[in-house]
């Protein structure tokens, strides 16, 4: 799935309709079945019209949508391109394409964007809306990544289980795990944050649909996988959710226990390697842990395959990373 993207779509053919439009957002009510189940097949087999149904069952169940492309960019172009504003406009100015900020449950508002955006072959869902305040894990398996295991290693360590929840296989290989949370805090997005591999889309950002397509080919939902997400379990949401920025630090995640860091390392696949071992290192030196631990690091970066030259110069690399983004 896509990282969430800025306003500008991809050039289309034609012009978009602009103009005012109804209100995206129309007051959330009770959804008693939540299930993003694929809605009847379209008979024409086109697919704006296969993403539409989709687009439009989903909405059914209280998630706001918007178009997306083949590229999971939003679809309908902004009517402020060549013209920047400041600050940016999110859809005060009445018109579509604004990228998440347009994403509604109304058909109508639904309909109007797609018919603006022919080219558009799939819908993000929103998150971090209400009703169900969506949180979306994005497990990754490019570049040899294990984002599950390193989803399970953290869950461990930090004594949460993960429930059976909502999940979306992706033309790559990867996962998307759906959770619902609480209307505040916001969760913020994030890029590798929680682990290498593993991304988050919280408040301001949007998950691709089940049943869209993209270049790289269809989102589906995983097999047995439950219909209804499941809640975020609380410690979870501690780690989602960066503490109140203070003046002497940057907002971090709570510290790793050691003996997870070290265990995240050694178990390292090909291609992760050294992405883990900084990724750790960072960890520790965040909770002070950096002098301790710098041994049981290199040793279990080794056992991965890695030299200890190549060891320690990720280690000295977090370090002077960590230095920058304490320093005022």
């Amino acid at each position: 799935m896509g990282t969430p993207r800025s306003n500008a779509a991809e050039p289309p053919p034609t012009e978009p309709a602009t103009g005012p439009r109804p209100d995206r957002r129309p007051p959330s009510r009770p959804h008693p079945d939540p299930s993003p189940s694929s809605p009847p097949l379209t008979l024409s087999g086109d697919p704006h019209s296969a993403a539409l149904a989709h687009a439009l069952h989903a909405a059914e169940r209280g998630y706001a949508v918007i178009p997306l492309t083949r590229t999971k960019h939003p679809a309908v172009r902004s009517p402020h391109r060549g013209h920047p504003e400041s600050p940016p406009c999110r859809g005060a100015c009445g018109r579509i394409g604004h990228g998440v900020h347009d994403a509604s449950t109304d058909p109508l508002t639904i309909r109007r964007m797609f018919a603006a955006a022919p080219w558009a072959t799939g819908y993000g869902i929103a998150c971090g809306l209400p009703p169900h305040h969506l949180i979306g894990i994005d497990l990754d398996t490019k570049n040899g990544a294990d984002a599950l295991t390193a989803l399970r290693f953290i869950a461990e360590a930090h004594h949460f289980p993960l429930p059976p929840t909502v999940t979306v296989r992706t033309p790559s290989g990867g996962h998307h795990l759906w959770f619902t949370g609480p209307p505040s805090p916001a969760v913020p997005n994030s890029v590798g944050r929680l682990a290498p591999g593993i991304d988050i889309r919280g408040a301001g950002g949007y998950l691709v649909g089940p049943g869209s397509l993209t270049a790289r080919g269809r989102y589906v939902l995983a097999p047995g996988a439950p219909r209804v997400p499941a809640p975020a379990p609380h410690a979870l949401l501690a780690l989602l959710t960066p503490p109140p920025p203070r003046r002497e630090a940057p907002s971090a995640l709570p510290p790793q226990p050691a003996s997870a860091l070290v265990r995240f390392v050694r178990t390292s696949p090909e291609g992760q390697r050294n992405a883990r071992l900084f990724w750790a290192a960072c960890r520790a030196h965040e909770a002070g842990l950096a002098q301790e631990l710098a041994a049981r690091l290199v040793e279990a970066a080794c056992h991965t395959g890695l030299s200890e030259q190549e060891a320690r110069a990720a280690i000295a690399s977090a370090g002077r990373r960590q230095g920058r983004t304490q320093s005022p």
